[in-house]
């Protein structure tokens, strides 16, 4: 089974956390990566830019309108995620535990339904 790690950044939380904090968070990543890919769990992860950077896109009457920012207006935002393969949602939730922004924030263990 695939699940879906999200990671949310707080841009108000992040700035309170020291420099060893920090390298800690970036550290731990690059732990976790080890981890998920010697085990085979791993499927894919992505770093996202800044909801700053995003534009958020509608269409109305079949029109495009484009706004900077990110469409849930929220400090925090979706900064990357992970895609695990997985024999349960116990060992996603165990393994969404272990990515280090847990410490900090909140990781959320979604379910993958359909891949195209």
């Amino acid at each position: 089974m695939r699940y879906l790690l999200t990671l949310h950044m707080n841009p108000t939380l992040w700035a309170t956390l020291t420099d060893d904090q920090k390298n800690g968070v970036y550290e731990g990543h690059g732990e976790f990566i080890k981890l998920i890919t010697e085990s085979g769990e791993m499927v894919e992860t992505k770093a996202l830019a800044e909801a700053a950077e995003s534009k958020t896109v509608t269409v109305e009457d079949g029109v495009a309108h484009t706004a900077d920012g990110g469409f849930v207006a929220s400090e925090a935002f979706l900064c990357g995620y992970y895609v695990v393969d997985v024999e349960s949602e116990a060992r996603a939730v165990e393994l969404a535990a272990k990515i280090p922004d847990a410490q900090y924030t909140a990781v959320e263990v979604r379910k993958v339904v359909h891949e195209g």
